[in-house]
């Protein structure tokens, strides 16, 4: 059911094209997670004074499960999509004793709506559904991180702000003193939501961190274009929808007066947002699974704000005219059901068009998550080998 994240960002959409009902402008304001109680998460009021990826603060916890690897949490400023200084928060294991070993920033599933969903919280739950596939490279000998990339609002379904979030939490790690982490080669990895921002990261960091050398970018099963797949999706029952309302609620968040959801939504709606706003991908999917957008929403034009449009361009990174300088490992499915295969091959095409370093493998499947299992060994063999100093591949 992991795969529904795709369809519940395309989804989002739906409420985005409805008519504006009649209700007060108290219900038409976002509704944001409650902020988590810790006080580690609470921003400084001097954040906008820092520079994106400047360390806040650090600490080190226990390590849980995973012996021998030191478990540090690191708070930096980053940037949200309107451009505003916001406080992000990556978790990273560290093997005992070692300094600068190579560093893989993994971006996991999410998926979710509240704060104690993020990786830093949920890392040890069933809530971060891959998170002992991520930590398997420590027996490798390195370093994994793993951000809570939707930001401090979790805005589900804002895949460029991901993006920036995910490098900022990568110079935040080298930055920070007493990891040894400063001098450390970095890559890049995820797959389905979490290789969305994999993949943002790898085309916004010429620009957005020049400094920083990504040293490889693997990322499977990447929804390149979430606009076309926005046009495929109606309002009828879905048994991902309780993520696709999130995904919904996680876009206005970021996008508060372009998106203005909540404004669109009836009665039921207004209530299912109050039901799952803090809430974490298997109860939104449990309670989710057996509604539909027609008992959300006061009335229905599906598609018609181009607001909405030029929103899900924006964090389309196949929209994205960049093109990574990082050495690229791209799998996905040819008959994947749920990001489609033709945009995610023409966004390779473009890149080996411009020269980028890309090897995209590709197989015979269409169940989303059994690519991921097939693609990983070959994309932690491919890490590997950058941090070993080889010239990376092409089968461009």
């Amino acid at each position: 059911m992991t795969g529904t994240w795709f369809r519940a960002l395309i989804a989002a959409v739906c409420f985005v094209g409805l008519a504006v009902s009649t209700h007060s402008t108290a219900s038409s304001e976002p509704l944001y997670p409650t902020p988590n109680p810790d006080p580690f998460f609470h921003a400084p009021d001097d954040l906008a004074a820092l520079q994106p990826g400047d360390v806040v603060r650090t600490r080190k916890v226990d390590t849980g499960p995973f012996q021998g690897v030191d478990y540090w949490n690191v708070a930096f400023r980053s940037t949200n999509s309107a451009g505003d200084p916001i406080m992000g928060v990556t978790t990273v294991l560290i093997p005992e004793g070692a300094v600068n070993p190579p560093l893989v920033s993994y971006q996991a599933l999410i998926n979710s709506l509240g704060t104690k969903c993020n990786p830093s919280y949920s890392l040890f739950n069933e809530e971060t559904l891959d998170a002992l596939g991520a930590v398997l490279p420590l027996g490798r000998g390195w370093a994994i991180a793993l951000p809570d990339y939707l930001g401090p609002t979790v805005a589900y379904g804002a895949a460029r702000l991901s993006g920036m979030v995910t490098l900022d939490s990568v110079r935040a790690l080298t930055r920070a003193t007493g990891l040894g982490l400063g001098d450390s080669p970095v890559a890049l990895a995820g797959y389905s939501g979490g290789a969305m921002a994999s993949a943002w990261a790898a085309a916004l960091q010429p620009t957005y961190a020049p400094e920083l050398r990504l040293v490889g970018v693997a990322a499977g099963g990447i929804p390149v274009d979430v606009e076309e797949m926005a046009l495929g999706i109606g309002f009828g029952p879905h048994p991902g929808f309780g993520l696709a309302f999130a995904a919904a609620m996680g876009l206005e968040r970021e996008y508060p007066t372009r998106l203005p959801v909540s404004a669109q939504l009836n009665e039921t709606g207004l209530w299912f947002r109050e039901f799952t706003h803090d809430e974490c991908r298997r109860f939104i999917l449990a309670n989710g699974a057996l509604r539909n957008a027609e008992q959300m929403a006061a009335t229905k034009s599906l598609m018609d704000s181009p607001e909405a449009r030029a929103v899900l361009r924006e964090n389309s990174v196949r929209r994205f005219p960049d093109v990574p300088t990082a050495p690229l490992y791209y799998w996905h499915g040819i008959y994947d059901e749920l990001t489609p295969f033709r945009s995610a091959a023409e966004v390779a095409d473009r890149y080996c068009a411009a020269g980028a370093h890309l090897t995209f493998v590709t197989y015979d499947i269409s169940e989303h998550m059994t690519t991921a299992v097939a693609g990983f060994p070959g994309a932690w063999n491919f890490i590997e080998a950058r941090f070993r100093g080889e010239p990376a591949p092409s089968n461009c």
